[in-house]
C-alpha cells in the first residue's frame, strides 16, 4: 500500500523512488527548548539540523510527513540566482543588494551540494539547465542577460543559444532560442528531505510528525507553541510551513506568502531512441512563461514534466491529462505517452517574487516565499537562522531586509485576485 500525502493530490515519482523513507513519532505530551521549529519542509529540517549540531535543544514538529509539502515534491532544479533576474534586481533596488542577493543565492546552491556530499546524501544531483524562449521579443533580454551575468556578476556560466542550438539541445525546434547555464543542475528533492532528517535526528534534534501547531502565544518571556498533542515552550520560534501556513495560525506571513497550485507528470521510460533525441545533454530546462513550464529527463530516461495552468485539476486523472498536452505541444510523438505518475502540490510565493523573512512577533521569525527558487533557497535559509541564533553570523539580515509587501484584498479576497492574477497571465503567455 502506498502513502498519499493528505495536503497533496497524487502518488508521486519522488515517493516511490526514494528508498526508505523513515518514519517519526508524533509528539507525546508538552516539551520545552531553546528553540521549536515548525515545519518539516526544507527550511525546518535544515535549521534543525544545524542547530543541533552546534547544541541547541531543538523541538521540530510536521503537521503531517516531512516532505509533504512543496519540499518533497517539487521540480528538482536549483536554478541561479533569485527568482528575477540580477539585473531586474539591480533597477530596483542597486547593484550593491542585487549583488549580495545573487552571492546569497550562489551560496545557498554550493551549501545543498556541500552538504550532501559531506553526509553521504544520495541527491542524484545532475548538472546543466536550460532557460528557453517562447516569445521572439524576449530574445535580445536573453542574449543581454547572459552577458550582463559575466561582465557585472561575475558569472560567466551562461551562454545564450541561437534558435537552432536550442532545438538541437531540446530535442525540439517549439522554442526561439534560450540560455544554457553549466553550473547549476538538479536533484531529486525527497532524497534531500529524508537525508537532511536523517543528519537532524542524528545531531540530537526532536523530530515529530503527524503533529500540527494550533496557536503561537508569548508568556514569560517564553513562546508557547500550542499543538494538537502537547505544549512546546522555547525561548524562540522558526515559521518555516511556507506555501501552508493559514491565518488563524500566523497571520502575517499568511498575508505575505501565497499558495499556487504546481502539477508535475512522469513518464514511463523513453525508447532509447527517443531518449537519444530528447535532451541529450540532460539538463533540467524551464521557460519564459510567466506561468512556468519547467521539465527534465531523469530515472530511467523518464521526462518529468511539470506546469502551473490546471489550477482546477484534485486528482491524478485530471493532471495527467493536462500535463500530457503540454508535453505533446513540445514533442508530438509523446502525444500518447504513457504518464505513471501524476502529482501537485503548493508553491509559495511572494508579491515581488523575493524571499520573505521577517520576524512576525516577539521571538517568532518566519520564512517562505522562495517562489520557485527554493529547492536551494529555503535549506540555505534554514541554515541561516541557525546561524543567527547560534552567534556565528547574520547573512539572514539580507533577506529581512527586503521590503516584501502583503498580497491585496485582504484576508477574503487575497486568494481569488492571486487566482485572477495567475490566470490572466496564462492567457498572455498563449497570446
Amino acid at each position: 500500500m502506498t502513502y498519499q500525502s493528505p495536503i497533496s493530490p497524487g502518488f508521486s515519482w519522488y515517493e516511490a523512488t526514494v528508498g526508505e523513507r523513515p518514519e517519526y513519532p508524533a509528539l507525546d505530551g508538552d516539551r520545552t527548548c531553546d528553540v521549536a521549529v515548525i515545519g518539516g519542509g526544507f527550511t525546518g529540517l535544515s535549521a534543525a539540523a544545524q542547530l543541533a549540531k552546534a547544541g541547541v535543544n531543538v523541538v521540530l514538529i510536521e503537521a503531517y510527513r516531512f516532505g509533504d509539502g512543496a519540499s518533497g515534491r517539487n521540480g528538482g532544479q536549483f536554478g541561479t540566482g533569485q527568482r528575477a533576474w540580477a539585473e531586474e534586481l539591480e533597477a530596483s533596488l542597486g547593484f550593491e543588494r542585487a549583488k549580495a542577493l545573487f552571492d546569497l543565492a550562489e551560496g545557498a546552491k554550493h551549501h545543498v551540494k556541500d552538504f550532501a556530499a559531506e553526509n553521504g546524501i544520495d541527491i542524484g544531483f545532475q548538472p546543466g539547465q536550460l532557460s528557453v524562449i517562447h516569445k521572439r521579443r524576449y530574445i535580445d533580454d536573453y542574449r543581454r542577460h547572459a552577458e550582463i551575468m559575466a561582465e557585472r556578476f561575475d558569472y560567466p556560466h551562461i551562454t545564450f543559444m541561437e534558435r537552432a542550438e536550442t532545438a538541437e539541445r531540446l530535442g525540439s525546434d517549439y522554442y526561439h532560442g534560450g540560455i544554457r547555464d553549466t553550473e547549476t543542475g538538479h536533484i531529486h528533492p525527497l532524497r534531500l528531505v529524508v537525508g537532511t532528517a536523517q543528519v537532524a535526528a542524528k545531531n540530537g534534534a526532536h523530530l515529530f510528525e503527524n503533529t500540527k501547531a494550533t496557536a503561537f502565544a508569548q508568556a514569560g518571556g517564553k513562546v508557547k507553541v500550542t499543538t494538537d498533542r502537547g505544549v512546546i515552550t522555547a525561548d524562540r520560534a522558526f515559521l518555516a510551513v511556507n506555501a501552508y501556513g493559514s491565518e488563524k495560525l500566523e497571520p502575517v506571513s499568511a498575508a505575505h506568502v501565497m499558495p499556487i497550485r504546481s502539477f508535475i507528470g512522469a513518464t514511463a521510460p523513453l525508447s532509447p531512441d527517443l531518449s537519444a533525441r530528447i535532451i541529450p545533454g540532460g539538463e533540467s530546462v524551464d521557460d519564459s512563461r510567466f506561468v512556468v513550464r519547467y521539465f527534465r529527463k531523469y530515472g530511467d530516461n523518464q521526462l518529468l514534466f511539470g506546469g502551473r495552468e490546471a489550477y482546477t485539476a484534485d486528482n491524478p486523472l485530471d493532471i495527467s491529462t493536462h500535463i500530457r498536452k503540454q508535453i505533446a505541444e513540445l514533442y508530438p510523438e509523446l502525444a500518447d505517452v504513457e504518464i505513471t505518475h501524476a502529482w501537485g502540490g503548493s508553491v509559495g510565493i511572494t508579491l515581488p517574487r523575493q524571499p520573505f523573512v521577517r520576524e512576525v512577533m516577539p521571538g517568532v521569525t518566519a520564512a517562505g516565499g522562495f517562489s520557485g527558487h527554493g529547492v536551494m533557497l529555503s535549506n540555505y535559509t534554514g541554515k541561516l537562522y541557525a546561524d543567527a541564533v547560534t552567534g556565528n553570523r547574520d547573512t539572514l539580515q539580507i533577506l529581512r531586509e527586503l521590503k516584501v509587501p502583503a498580497f491585496p484584498g485582504g484576508r477574503r479576497f487575497r486568494k481569488p485576485m492571486l487566482t485572477l492574477a495567475l490566470t490572466w497571465y496564462a492567457m498572455l503567455d498563449r497570446i
